[in-house]
């Protein structure tokens, strides 16, 4: 007798009320809003959140100050620091499951991402940082004509507003957090509110961990709302966000009277460019992965794929072929590869390109609609779509979705144009055997990001950011610290 096995996964976690973390302690709004908390797999609300308001931020933008002006933070030694933030990625890598699931729970996004994904990497941001910031120093010369010696001081810029996205949403805040306590700054974070579980859960956490009463503040709400408030606030020295064009040049729009520092990453349309000369089969294997990973919804998606003429239809034919066996559904469900979309408005937004896309005279090579059997939830088939050429909206826009466009080249001069043929430059992806070309290409392409033969490999000592609408600024080992600190020359005479 065979025993048939258990796919489904049994949840540890369950959703759970979120309120605003203010020094120290968990609180409702001062005005008592709240709002509902929706299930991107059932459409059923299973939470409130707290709303905060203009009078929210401030209470926590001044306990920030004070944890920075006269709290143990600043006057902590970058080794007693270290520690701390090694105890949270310690206590992040111990309860990865359970992060796993709140925030495959509350973005709709499979459980294997999750865990390969979120949880680990919100761990490690921690860890390296813990261990990045005991090795920074700074410049130092020598002035023999003035006899005098200059050398570089660096300090925290203060208090910082983070401004937080729904489709990575503890891992990309770990990666702005971490190397702003790192560098000694106290923190307000304003997450998604379409996800505001897991950084709720990290509050707990830094708590756990060690960090003072004060030093970082959560205040959930709405960009109008909560967001345009850290964006205006005279004490808030600095703001790192991460999401959508609009957003951005209206957060650079309200932070310009108070002359803030910014850290931008806005997102992009990115080319994956397959030459003619590589391994289809391992290009394919990559490329569901860059296509269709959480659903599309990741920044660096290569979702304008240019593939040489040669092999077009040989790539395409397996592309189809193994999208077609991606399985969407239940993201607890380990039979299935792909999960629900974020929330309704996006869900619309999505399938409101997939009509766009008829109307230009595009080909569904798969997908184009809700999968089959699955009536409630904001789930969509990965969606090859063919016969766009680059003026086509669904090639030169953002969907954000699992919607991938197959478009033929016949020159590298050719393919290269079209890639820098955008308002945004976040990454690209080059697939060749030629290693000149491979070079070539990539300093060609207008974008922060090349990827020659791979994607989505990070290492966090690099920068990493956009150019063009995709951003302003960069991440990533020294490139963190410079935005989280200012420094200072000091000039002494021997």
């Amino acid at each position: 007798m065979q025993v048939q096995t258990k796919t489904v996964v049994e949840p540890i976690v369950k959703a759970f009320d979120c309120l605003h973390y203010i020094n120290g302690k968990f609180v409702e709004s001062v005005d008592g809003k709240t709002f509902n908390n929706v299930n991107p797999v059932t459409e059923e609300v299973y939470g409130t959140v707290a709303e905060g308001s203009v009078a929210d931020i401030d209470i926590a933008v001044k306990a920030a100050k004070r944890a920075f002006e006269e709290g143990p933070w600043g006057k902590k030694s970058v080794q007693e620091r270290s520690k701390i933030l090694r105890k949270v990625g310690e206590i992040l890598e111990a309860r990865q499951e359970e992060i796993a699931q709140l925030e495959s729970l509350d973005t709709g996004k499979h459980l294997k991402f999750s865990r390969h994904v979120d949880a680990p990497r919100a761990a490690a941001n921690f860890q390296f940082f813990a261990d990045y910031m005991l090795s920074v120093g700074t410049e130092a010369y020598q002035d023999e004509v003035h006899n005098a010696l200059n050398y570089g001081y660096r300090r925290p810029i203060g208090v910082v507003g983070l401004i937080q996205p729904w489709n990575l949403p503890l891992f990309l805040l770990t990666w702005k957090l971490a190397p702003a306590l790192a560098a000694g700054c106290t923190v307000v974070i304003k997450p998604s509110e379409l996800t505001p579980m897991t950084a709720t859960k990290l509050m707990e956490i830094l708590k756990e961990a060690g960090v003072p009463d004060g030093v970082v503040n959560l205040v959930h709400g709405f960009g109008p709302g909560a967001g345009s408030a850290i964006n205006k606030h005279p004490d808030i020295s600095g703001i790192g966000f991460i999401g959508q064009v609009s957003t951005g040049t209206k957060i650079m729009e309200e932070a310009a009277p108070t002359l803030k520092k910014l850290s931008f990453e806005l997102g992009g349309k990115n080319p994956n460019i397959i030459f003619a000369d590589v391994d289809i089969d391992e290009v394919v294997a990559t490329t569901i992965r860059s296509s269709f990973t959480n659903q599309g919804e990741v920044c660096v998606c290569g979702s304008r794929i240019y593939v040489e003429r040669p092999i077009y239809e040989e790539f395409l034919e397996k592309f189809a072929a193994k999208t077609r066996e991606l399985k969407v559904g239940d993201p607890f469900d380990m039979a299935n590869d792909q999960g629900a979309l974020v929330a309704k408005v996006h869900y619309d937004k999505v399938m409101s390109y997939l009509k766009i896309a008829e109307e230009e005279g595009g080909t569904f090579v798969t997908g184009g609609k809700r999968p089959e059997g699955l009536d409630k939830g904001y789930f969509i088939e990965p969606t090859i779509i063919t016969g766009l050429d680059d003026s086509s909206r669904c090639v030169r826009e953002e969907i954000f979705g699992p919607v991938v466009t197959v478009i033929p080249f016949d020159t590298e001069e050719e393919v290269i144009a079209a890639a820098n043929d955008t308002r945004v430059g976040l990454s690209n992806t080059i697939w060749t055997n030629d290693i000149r070309r491979a070079h070539r290409v990539a300093h060609k392409i207008v974008s922060g990001l090349s990827y020659i033969n791979c994607w989505f490999v990070r290492d966090l000592r690099t920068p990493f950011g956009g150019t063009k609408d995709s951003g302003i600024g960069r991440v990533g080992g020294a490139h963190s610290w410079e935005f989280y600190t200012e420094l200072t020359n000091i000039c002494v005479k021997l």
